[in-house]
Protein backbone atom coordinates (compact mmCIF):
# COMPACT_ATOMS: atom_id res chain seq x y z
CA UNK A 1 0.00 0.00 0.00
CA UNK A 2 1.54 3.38 -1.07
CA UNK A 3 1.33 6.39 1.55
CA UNK A 4 4.08 7.85 3.64
CA UNK A 5 4.79 6.28 6.96
CA UNK A 6 3.29 7.98 10.55
CA UNK A 7 3.79 7.73 14.00
CA UNK A 8 2.40 5.60 16.91
CA UNK A 9 3.03 6.62 20.42
CA UNK A 10 0.73 5.00 23.28
CA UNK A 11 -1.20 7.66 25.78
CA UNK A 12 -1.72 6.23 29.56
CA UNK A 13 -1.45 7.81 33.20
CA UNK A 14 0.12 5.94 36.17
CA UNK A 15 -3.22 5.08 37.36
CA UNK A 16 -5.21 1.65 37.96
CA UNK A 17 -5.43 -0.98 35.48
CA UNK A 18 -8.61 -2.07 33.86
CA UNK A 19 -8.84 -4.04 36.68
CA UNK A 20 -12.45 -5.37 36.28
CA UNK A 21 -13.61 -4.79 32.64
CA UNK A 22 -14.17 -6.69 29.57
CA UNK A 23 -10.21 -7.18 28.58
CA UNK A 24 -8.64 -6.83 32.54
CA UNK A 25 -5.77 -9.09 32.23
CA UNK A 26 -3.12 -10.05 34.71
CA UNK A 27 0.38 -7.80 35.01
CA UNK A 28 2.70 -6.36 37.67
CA UNK A 29 1.99 -4.59 40.53
CA UNK A 30 1.18 -0.82 38.75
CA UNK A 31 1.85 0.96 41.50
CA UNK A 32 5.28 -0.53 41.82
CA UNK A 33 5.81 0.16 38.37
CA UNK A 34 6.06 -3.35 36.96
CA UNK A 35 2.94 -3.02 35.07
CA UNK A 36 3.90 0.07 33.02
CA UNK A 37 7.32 -1.53 32.30
CA UNK A 38 6.04 -4.62 30.81
CA UNK A 39 3.44 -2.18 28.57
CA UNK A 40 6.93 -0.53 27.93
CA UNK A 41 8.68 -3.33 26.51
CA UNK A 42 5.67 -4.57 24.61
CA UNK A 43 5.74 -1.02 22.69
CA UNK A 44 9.43 -1.08 22.54
CA UNK A 45 9.07 -4.51 20.60
CA UNK A 46 6.61 -2.99 18.31
CA UNK A 47 8.82 0.27 17.79
CA UNK A 48 6.27 2.63 19.22
CA UNK A 49 7.83 6.27 19.18
CA UNK A 50 6.82 7.09 22.55
CA UNK A 51 4.65 6.43 26.11
CA UNK A 52 3.65 10.15 27.35
CA UNK A 53 2.08 9.75 30.57
CA UNK A 54 -0.97 12.13 31.66
CA UNK A 55 -1.67 13.46 35.35
CA UNK A 56 -3.72 15.29 37.62
CA UNK A 57 -2.92 16.82 40.68
CA UNK A 58 -6.13 16.56 42.60
CA UNK A 59 -9.37 14.30 43.49
CA UNK A 60 -12.11 15.92 41.56
CA UNK A 61 -15.53 16.48 43.23
CA UNK A 62 -16.62 18.10 39.90
CA UNK A 63 -19.91 15.83 39.45
CA UNK A 64 -22.27 15.91 41.82
CA UNK A 65 -20.29 17.78 44.34
CA UNK A 66 -18.68 14.53 45.83
CA UNK A 67 -15.55 13.05 45.23
CA UNK A 68 -17.61 9.68 45.62
CA UNK A 69 -17.61 8.59 41.96
CA UNK A 70 -14.26 9.21 41.38
CA UNK A 71 -13.06 6.61 44.10
CA UNK A 72 -15.17 3.91 43.95
CA UNK A 73 -14.71 4.08 39.72
CA UNK A 74 -11.20 5.02 39.71
CA UNK A 75 -11.82 7.83 36.61
CA UNK A 76 -9.46 10.13 37.49
CA UNK A 77 -8.31 9.04 41.06
CA UNK A 78 -5.93 7.80 42.17
CA UNK A 79 -2.82 8.57 40.52
CA UNK A 80 0.39 8.55 41.10
CA UNK A 81 3.25 11.26 39.77
CA UNK A 82 4.43 10.11 36.53
CA UNK A 83 7.94 11.66 36.02
CA UNK A 84 10.26 9.08 38.35
CA UNK A 85 8.25 6.16 36.58
CA UNK A 86 9.72 7.41 33.72
CA UNK A 87 13.07 6.67 34.85
CA UNK A 88 12.18 3.25 36.23
CA UNK A 89 10.78 2.45 32.20
CA UNK A 90 14.15 4.34 30.78
CA UNK A 91 15.85 1.71 32.45
CA UNK A 92 14.28 -1.11 31.53
CA UNK A 93 14.05 -0.08 27.66
CA UNK A 94 16.52 1.35 25.35
CA UNK A 95 14.74 2.69 22.88
CA UNK A 96 11.16 3.98 23.24
CA UNK A 97 10.84 7.79 24.51
CA UNK A 98 9.26 8.74 28.03
CA UNK A 99 7.55 11.48 28.37
CA UNK A 100 5.40 12.92 31.84
CA UNK A 101 2.96 15.79 31.94
CA UNK A 102 4.31 18.34 34.54
CA UNK A 103 2.01 21.41 34.84
CA UNK A 104 3.67 25.25 33.91
CA UNK A 105 0.74 26.74 36.34
CA UNK A 106 1.73 24.68 38.99
CA UNK A 107 5.25 24.39 38.77
CA UNK A 108 8.18 26.61 38.80
CA UNK A 109 10.19 26.78 35.61
CA UNK A 110 13.88 25.80 37.41
CA UNK A 111 12.62 23.18 39.09
CA UNK A 112 10.97 21.56 36.32
CA UNK A 113 14.06 22.29 33.89
CA UNK A 114 16.20 20.85 36.40
CA UNK A 115 13.99 17.47 36.55
CA UNK A 116 13.32 17.14 33.09
CA UNK A 117 17.48 17.69 32.04
CA UNK A 118 18.15 15.19 34.83
CA UNK A 119 15.24 12.38 33.50
CA UNK A 120 16.54 13.29 29.77
CA UNK A 121 19.94 11.71 30.86
CA UNK A 122 18.89 8.88 32.84
CA UNK A 123 17.30 7.85 29.71
CA UNK A 124 20.01 8.63 27.56
CA UNK A 125 18.42 11.49 25.58
CA UNK A 126 14.90 9.78 25.64
CA UNK A 127 12.52 12.01 27.52
CA UNK A 128 10.01 14.12 26.89
CA UNK A 129 7.60 16.84 28.48
CA UNK A 130 4.11 17.05 27.99
CA UNK A 131 3.24 20.65 28.48
CA UNK A 132 -0.02 21.24 30.28
CA UNK A 133 -1.97 24.28 31.72
CA UNK A 134 -4.05 23.01 33.96
CA UNK A 135 -7.06 24.00 35.57
CA UNK A 136 -9.94 22.10 37.22
CA UNK A 137 -11.91 21.50 40.55
CA UNK A 138 -9.80 21.03 43.54
CA UNK A 139 -6.75 21.84 42.22
CA UNK A 140 -5.81 25.38 43.24
CA UNK A 141 -6.98 24.10 47.07
CA UNK A 142 -4.47 21.64 47.33
CA UNK A 143 -1.60 24.81 46.14
CA UNK A 144 -3.20 26.83 49.56
CA UNK A 145 -5.18 29.00 46.93
CA UNK A 146 -8.78 30.54 46.33
CA UNK A 147 -8.60 30.60 42.48
CA UNK A 148 -6.62 29.86 39.74
CA UNK A 149 -5.74 31.76 36.48
CA UNK A 150 -7.87 32.03 33.11
CA UNK A 151 -7.85 29.80 30.46
CA UNK A 152 -5.63 32.93 28.11
CA UNK A 153 -3.81 33.73 31.67
CA UNK A 154 -2.52 29.96 31.99
CA UNK A 155 -1.06 30.18 28.30
CA UNK A 156 0.80 33.57 29.09
CA UNK A 157 2.24 32.08 32.19
CA UNK A 158 2.52 28.82 29.81
CA UNK A 159 4.67 30.74 27.53
CA UNK A 160 7.22 32.31 29.98
CA UNK A 161 7.56 29.34 31.97
CA UNK A 162 8.41 27.44 28.78
CA UNK A 163 10.82 30.02 27.88
CA UNK A 164 12.65 30.68 30.98
CA UNK A 165 13.38 26.52 30.89
CA UNK A 166 14.70 26.59 27.33
CA UNK A 167 17.10 29.30 28.79
CA UNK A 168 18.39 27.75 31.25
CA UNK A 169 18.67 24.66 29.36
CA UNK A 170 20.76 26.11 27.22
CA UNK A 171 23.06 28.08 30.07
CA UNK A 172 25.21 24.87 29.86
CA UNK A 173 27.09 25.18 26.34
CA UNK A 174 27.11 21.73 24.45
CA UNK A 175 30.58 21.56 25.57
CA UNK A 176 30.68 23.04 28.77
CA UNK A 177 32.00 19.33 30.32
CA UNK A 178 35.73 19.40 29.60
CA UNK A 179 36.70 16.85 31.85
CA UNK A 180 40.26 17.82 31.87
CA UNK A 181 42.68 15.58 33.65
CA UNK A 182 45.65 17.59 33.31
CA UNK A 183 44.12 20.96 34.41
CA UNK A 184 41.96 19.55 37.21
CA UNK A 185 38.98 21.05 35.19
CA UNK A 186 35.39 19.53 34.98
CA UNK A 187 33.91 22.09 33.76
CA UNK A 188 34.83 25.69 31.73
CA UNK A 189 33.04 28.18 33.62
CA UNK A 190 33.14 30.18 30.74
CA UNK A 191 30.41 28.26 28.82
CA UNK A 192 28.12 28.06 31.83
CA UNK A 193 26.17 31.20 32.11
CA UNK A 194 23.32 33.03 34.00
CA UNK A 195 19.85 33.63 31.83
CA UNK A 196 18.47 36.62 34.47
CA UNK A 197 14.97 37.06 33.20
CA UNK A 198 12.65 38.61 34.89
CA UNK A 199 8.83 38.77 33.61
CA UNK A 200 5.36 39.37 34.81
CA UNK A 201 5.20 35.99 36.34
CA UNK A 202 8.21 34.60 37.27
CA UNK A 203 11.86 35.58 37.41
CA UNK A 204 15.16 33.15 37.71
CA UNK A 205 19.25 34.00 37.20
CA UNK A 206 20.37 30.67 36.29
CA UNK A 207 22.27 28.34 35.35
CA UNK A 208 21.00 25.11 36.04
CA UNK A 209 23.56 23.37 38.46
CA UNK A 210 22.68 19.78 35.78
CA UNK A 211 24.72 19.07 32.97
CA UNK A 212 23.50 19.78 29.44
CA UNK A 213 21.22 16.49 28.25
CA UNK A 214 21.91 14.57 25.76
CA UNK A 215 18.63 15.81 23.95
CA UNK A 216 19.75 19.51 24.88
CA UNK A 217 16.28 19.62 26.26
CA UNK A 218 13.61 17.02 26.19
CA UNK A 219 10.92 16.98 23.37
CA UNK A 220 8.13 19.23 23.93
CA UNK A 221 4.67 18.02 23.29
CA UNK A 222 1.55 20.24 23.80
CA UNK A 223 -2.22 19.52 23.44
CA UNK A 224 -4.79 22.35 22.98
CA UNK A 225 -7.38 23.33 20.16
CA UNK A 226 -8.00 26.98 21.44
CA UNK A 227 -6.69 29.78 19.82
CA UNK A 228 -3.88 30.41 22.83
CA UNK A 229 -3.37 26.73 23.08
CA UNK A 230 -2.37 26.38 19.21
CA UNK A 231 -0.53 29.91 19.31
CA UNK A 232 1.49 28.34 22.01
CA UNK A 233 2.23 25.07 20.27
CA UNK A 234 3.54 27.09 17.10
CA UNK A 235 6.33 28.77 19.27
CA UNK A 236 7.51 25.95 21.28
CA UNK A 237 5.81 22.25 20.67
CA UNK A 238 7.48 19.56 18.60
CA UNK A 239 4.48 17.10 18.98
CA UNK A 240 1.11 17.89 19.63
CA UNK A 241 -1.74 15.73 20.98
CA UNK A 242 -5.14 16.54 18.67
CA UNK A 243 -8.64 14.90 19.53
CA UNK A 244 -10.26 16.55 16.53
CA UNK A 245 -12.96 14.29 15.24
CA UNK A 246 -13.12 13.05 11.80
CA UNK A 247 -10.81 13.40 9.13
CA UNK A 248 -12.04 17.02 7.70
CA UNK A 249 -11.42 18.24 10.81
CA UNK A 250 -8.04 16.20 11.85
CA UNK A 251 -6.54 17.81 7.95
CA UNK A 252 -8.01 21.28 9.29
CA UNK A 253 -5.92 21.32 12.16
CA UNK A 254 -3.04 19.74 11.12
CA UNK A 255 -3.17 22.46 8.30
CA UNK A 256 -4.02 25.56 10.73
CA UNK A 257 -1.18 24.68 12.88
CA UNK A 258 1.57 24.23 10.34
CA UNK A 259 0.45 27.81 8.86
CA UNK A 260 1.26 28.80 12.48
CA UNK A 261 4.18 27.26 12.53
CA UNK A 262 5.57 29.07 9.77
CA UNK A 263 4.02 32.42 10.87
CA UNK A 264 6.25 31.76 13.98
CA UNK A 265 9.20 31.22 11.72
CA UNK A 266 9.53 27.50 12.32
CA UNK A 267 9.78 24.23 9.96
CA UNK A 268 6.28 22.77 9.60
CA UNK A 269 7.59 19.31 9.93
CA UNK A 270 9.44 20.15 13.09
CA UNK A 271 6.21 19.51 14.96
CA UNK A 272 4.31 16.23 14.33
CA UNK A 273 0.71 16.16 14.94
CA UNK A 274 -0.62 12.61 17.34
CA UNK A 275 -4.87 12.20 16.90
CA UNK A 276 -5.86 10.44 19.93
CA UNK A 277 -7.26 6.93 18.84
CA UNK A 278 -8.73 3.73 20.63
CA UNK A 279 -8.53 0.99 18.49
CA UNK A 280 -10.93 -1.97 19.24
CA UNK A 281 -9.10 -4.85 17.14
CA UNK A 282 -10.10 -8.91 17.34
CA UNK A 283 -10.12 -11.55 15.05
CA UNK A 284 -12.93 -10.71 12.99
CA UNK A 285 -14.97 -7.43 12.41
CA UNK A 286 -18.13 -8.74 14.50
CA UNK A 287 -15.77 -9.79 17.54
CA UNK A 288 -14.61 -6.39 17.54
CA UNK A 289 -18.16 -4.61 17.38
CA UNK A 290 -19.32 -7.28 19.88
CA UNK A 291 -16.14 -5.78 22.24
CA UNK A 292 -16.79 -2.23 21.47
CA UNK A 293 -20.56 -2.30 22.80
CA UNK A 294 -19.37 -4.32 25.65
CA UNK A 295 -16.61 -1.86 26.99
CA UNK A 296 -19.42 1.13 26.45
CA UNK A 297 -21.83 -0.72 28.81
CA UNK A 298 -19.73 -1.13 31.41
CA UNK A 299 -16.62 1.37 31.57
CA UNK A 300 -18.16 3.99 29.61
CA UNK A 301 -21.45 4.46 30.69
CA UNK A 302 -23.46 7.80 30.66
CA UNK A 303 -22.35 8.27 34.69
CA UNK A 304 -18.45 7.90 33.26
CA UNK A 305 -18.49 10.31 31.00
CA UNK A 306 -20.47 12.40 32.66
CA UNK A 307 -18.30 12.05 35.34
CA UNK A 308 -14.74 12.26 33.88
CA UNK A 309 -16.17 15.74 31.93
CA UNK A 310 -17.44 17.44 34.78
CA UNK A 311 -14.11 16.73 36.10
CA UNK A 312 -12.11 18.00 32.56
CA UNK A 313 -14.71 20.72 32.19
CA UNK A 314 -15.01 21.85 35.63
CA UNK A 315 -18.69 22.06 35.71
CA UNK A 316 -21.14 19.38 37.29
CA UNK A 317 -23.35 18.11 34.40
CA UNK A 318 -25.00 16.48 36.98
CA UNK A 319 -27.14 19.61 36.92
CA UNK A 320 -28.21 19.57 33.66
CA UNK A 321 -31.18 17.42 32.18
CA UNK A 322 -29.88 15.02 30.19
CA UNK A 323 -33.01 14.66 27.68
CA UNK A 324 -32.44 18.75 27.03
CA UNK A 325 -29.74 20.32 24.83
CA UNK A 326 -26.38 21.16 27.35
CA UNK A 327 -27.04 25.15 27.29
CA UNK A 328 -23.77 27.36 26.15
CA UNK A 329 -21.64 27.46 28.85
CA UNK A 330 -17.97 29.03 28.98
CA UNK A 331 -15.32 27.01 30.87
CA UNK A 332 -12.07 27.97 32.05
CA UNK A 333 -11.28 23.83 32.10
CA UNK A 334 -11.05 22.04 28.48
CA UNK A 335 -12.97 24.58 26.21
CA UNK A 336 -12.18 21.87 23.12
CA UNK A 337 -13.42 18.92 25.18
CA UNK A 338 -16.70 20.78 26.33
CA UNK A 339 -17.42 21.52 22.66
CA UNK A 340 -16.92 18.32 21.42
CA UNK A 341 -19.63 16.87 24.40
CA UNK A 342 -22.01 19.41 23.59
CA UNK A 343 -22.57 19.66 19.78
CA UNK A 344 -24.05 22.84 20.07
CA UNK A 345 -26.37 24.08 17.32
CA UNK A 346 -26.58 20.56 16.54
CA UNK A 347 -30.09 20.43 18.42
CA UNK A 348 -29.06 17.29 20.21
CA UNK A 349 -29.98 16.33 23.71
CA UNK A 350 -26.74 15.92 25.83
CA UNK A 351 -27.88 11.63 26.87
CA UNK A 352 -27.46 11.78 22.89
CA UNK A 353 -24.45 13.49 23.20
CA UNK A 354 -23.08 11.43 25.80
CA UNK A 355 -24.07 8.28 23.86
CA UNK A 356 -22.51 9.64 20.74
CA UNK A 357 -18.97 10.90 22.93
CA UNK A 358 -18.21 7.07 23.06
CA UNK A 359 -14.58 7.22 23.64
CA UNK A 360 -14.41 10.60 24.40
CA UNK A 361 -11.08 11.47 23.05
CA UNK A 362 -11.00 9.52 19.83
CA UNK A 363 -10.56 11.32 16.35
CA UNK A 364 -11.72 8.45 14.53
CA UNK A 365 -13.36 5.05 15.17
CA UNK A 366 -11.05 2.41 14.78
CA UNK A 367 -13.23 -0.85 15.50
CA UNK A 368 -12.44 -4.49 13.78
CA UNK A 369 -9.78 -7.03 13.01
CA UNK A 370 -5.82 -5.98 12.53
CA UNK A 371 -6.54 -5.53 8.99
CA UNK A 372 -9.73 -3.60 8.64
CA UNK A 373 -8.61 -1.17 11.40
CA UNK A 374 -4.65 -0.85 9.82
CA UNK A 375 -6.58 -0.31 6.28
CA UNK A 376 -8.74 2.71 8.00
CA UNK A 377 -5.68 4.13 10.09
CA UNK A 378 -4.15 4.02 6.39
CA UNK A 379 -7.24 5.79 4.46
CA UNK A 380 -7.36 8.58 7.34
CA UNK A 381 -3.79 9.50 7.47
CA UNK A 382 -4.00 9.69 3.93
CA UNK A 383 -6.35 12.46 3.59
CA UNK A 384 -5.29 14.06 6.60
CA UNK A 385 -2.01 14.08 5.37
CA UNK A 386 0.25 13.02 8.60
CA UNK A 387 1.68 12.78 11.49
CA UNK A 388 0.12 9.46 13.65
CA UNK A 389 -1.92 8.64 15.90
CA UNK A 390 -1.88 8.27 19.73
CA UNK A 391 -3.00 5.14 20.74
CA UNK A 392 -4.66 5.08 24.54
CA UNK A 393 -6.97 2.40 26.29
CA UNK A 394 -10.79 2.28 26.50
CA UNK A 395 -12.08 4.36 29.38
CA UNK A 396 -8.31 5.47 30.08
CA UNK A 397 -7.47 2.15 31.74
CA UNK A 398 -5.02 -0.38 30.34
CA UNK A 399 -4.69 -3.99 30.06
CA UNK A 400 -1.93 -6.12 28.53
CA UNK A 401 -4.81 -7.78 26.90
CA UNK A 402 -5.60 -4.30 25.12
CA UNK A 403 -1.33 -3.78 24.46
CA UNK A 404 -1.02 -6.92 23.32
CA UNK A 405 -4.07 -6.69 21.00
CA UNK A 406 -2.06 -3.36 19.21
CA UNK A 407 1.46 -4.71 19.74
CA UNK A 408 1.12 -8.06 18.53
CA UNK A 409 -1.87 -7.27 15.80
CA UNK A 410 -2.40 -3.82 14.38
CA UNK A 411 1.11 -3.14 14.76
CA UNK A 412 2.40 -5.99 12.01
CA UNK A 413 -0.58 -5.44 10.12
CA UNK A 414 0.39 -1.41 9.64
CA UNK A 415 4.37 -3.03 9.35
CA UNK A 416 3.26 -4.85 6.36
CA UNK A 417 1.84 -2.12 4.79
CA UNK A 418 4.71 -0.08 5.17
CA UNK A 419 3.42 2.68 7.32
CA UNK A 420 5.16 2.08 10.61
CA UNK A 421 8.52 1.51 11.53
CA UNK A 422 10.00 -1.90 11.93
CA UNK A 423 13.30 -0.03 13.52
CA UNK A 424 14.30 2.73 15.39
CA UNK A 425 15.82 5.70 13.33
CA UNK A 426 18.21 6.99 16.16
CA UNK A 427 19.09 6.75 19.84
CA UNK A 428 17.24 9.61 21.15
CA UNK A 429 13.12 10.50 20.82
CA UNK A 430 13.66 13.65 18.68
CA UNK A 431 15.56 11.58 16.30
CA UNK A 432 12.76 9.20 15.76
CA UNK A 433 10.15 12.03 15.48
CA UNK A 434 12.22 14.00 13.44
CA UNK A 435 13.08 10.37 10.74
CA UNK A 436 9.98 10.94 8.70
Amino acid sequence: MSGSPFHLGFFTAFAPDEWNGPMASGGGDFWNGDFYVDIARDLERACFDFLLFEDAIAVPDSYGGSRDVYLEHAFVAPKHDPVPLTAVIGSHTRHLGVAATMSTTWNRPYSVARLASTIDSLTRGRFGWNLVTTAGAGIAENFGLDSYPGHDERYEIADEAVTIAKQLWNSWAPDAVVRDHDTGVYADPAKVHEINHTGKHFSSRGPLNTVRSPQGQPVLIQAGSSPAGRDFAAKHAECIVATERGPEAMKAFRDDIRRRLELAGREPDSCKVLYLVTPIVARTDAEARALYDSILATERSQLDILARMSGWTGHDLSVYDLDEPLPRIHTEGSQGILERLAQWGSGKTLRQCVVEMGFSSDSVDLIGSAETVADEMCAVMDEVGGDGYLIEAPGFQPSRAFVLSITDALVPALQRRARVRTAYSGPTLRDNLLAF
